[in-house]
């Protein structure tokens, strides 16, 4: 796996020492949303949907570190939005590297090029660019054109600076398996990154476009056929083998909706970083006072089709600490391509989908209204 063995070695000790602590739920990676306004408009996003009044709000360079802070996750993902559009990015980050959390800044890349020489490279920092397809796929999934060439040009230029970058890639049908292998080939061959993050979307119940979602069926398929195509190439995936293993249908495991916290302009958002039902004021309350057993895959019509890293890597994460000899013959042997996938987990107890973001939104905009509610940076 494309992860710097200092970065495996303190992930690894910190869960170690939580399980030895007795911690069943802690987090892993602290989703950090200091915004919503997106330079982009994608067609599958759910998370840009908003008035100006919210899409112009920020978390202050306080608010983020605080909840870094509060969070105490070795790890901290940087999305949006689009954070480079945040005027206090960089200070945002370099406090975040000096507390030697590793980040990763998740950006579409058209405003990366030019702010790269506000940051400094840092085995801490990695650059996490959106390339969702080679060429007009990519810029298909982001309803605007030449974004693909721009993205490729910004990747090389942080490559060249001596900066860690990834690519992260959500998956929609949006390509066969044929497609996907060109695309692993290109960006781990030609752009030379250090990882890539897979994840088949999430059907947010606002995004514009509802049919392209993949159902897990057709996602454990997809990645059984695209690693068939691997014969002996280097892709390099910046997640678990058994994360990876599951995506093709060979483990079956139950959501960690607590292992990926998300904190935004409302606060500490309920469930997951993929569902807003609801908001807690601090980590505390949203670890103590959340139903977590309401949520995932079997419990909740939302979470039916859901594959998604930020809930199931957790899970993986943790089946690797406490199987390794399991996790390693994955990463030998690779992913199994053939045979019978893993017992899927019923669907038949689940409770109905409660369509509640216009009431949670009003509710959380009337309380940050308020002048002693108000972010500093509103």
């Amino acid at each position: 796996m494309a992860v710097p063995n200092i970065q495996k070695l303190r992930v690894g000790a910190y869960i170690i020492g939580q399980k030895l602590r007795g911690n069943s739920r802690y987090p892993l990676v602290l989703m950090l949303e200091p915004l919503f306004r997106c330079n982009l408009a994608c067609s599958g996003c759910g998370k840009i949907d908003y008035e100006d009044a919210i899409l112009n709000r920020r978390l202050s360079v306080k608010e983020c570190l605080d909840a870094v802070d509060e969070c105490g996750a070795p790890v901290v993902s940087i999305p949006g939005g689009e954070p480079l559009l945040h005027h206090e990015i960089v200070q945002i980050v370099e406090g975040i590297v000096a507390r030697k959390k590793f980040v990763y800044l998740c950006t579409n890349a058209l405003l990366l090029e030019k702010r790269l020489e506000r940051f400094r490279p840092s085995p801490y920092l990695t650059f996490s660019v959106h390339l969702d397809g080679l060429g007009a796929v990519h810029d298909e999934a982001v309803n605007q054109s030449g974004v693909f060439v721009q993205a490729v040009a910004a990747i090389k230029a942080a490559r060249d600076r001596g900066f860690r970058v990834n690519v992260n890639c959500t998956l929609f049908n949006q390509m066969t398996a044929e497609q996907l292998a060109s695309y692993f080939d290109f960006v781990t061959e030609e752009l030379g990154v250090e990882g890539i993050t897979i994840s088949p979307g999430f059907a947010y119940e606002r995004a514009p476009d509802q049919d392209h979602f993949l159902t897990r069926q057709k996602t454990k398929q997809l990645f059984r056929d695209v690693f068939k195509l691997n014969t002996g190439k280097k892709w390099r995936f910046s997640q678990s083998s058994l994360f990876l293993d599951y995506l093709a249908g060979n483990q079956s495991y139950a959501c960690t909706p607590w292992g990926n916290p998300t904190r935004n302009i409302f606060g500490w958002q309920r469930p997951c970083y993929l569902l807003g039902e609801g908001y807690a004021a601090s980590f505390q309350e949203l670890m103590d006072e959340t139903e977590w057993e309401k949520y995932g895959t079997g419990n909740y019509e939302k979470c039916a089709d859901c594959m998604v890293h930020c809930g199931y890597e957790p899970t993986a994460v943790d089946d690797t600490v406490a199987h390794p000899l399991k996790a390693m013959m994955v990463a030998l042997k690779g992913v199994r391509t053939e045979g019978a996938m893993a017992e899927e987990i019923s669907l038949a107890a689940q409770r109905p989908a409660e369509f509640t973001f216009e009431e949670t939104v009003a509710e959380f905009s009337s309380v940050q209204d308020r002048p002693e509610k108000r972010s500093d940076a509103a």
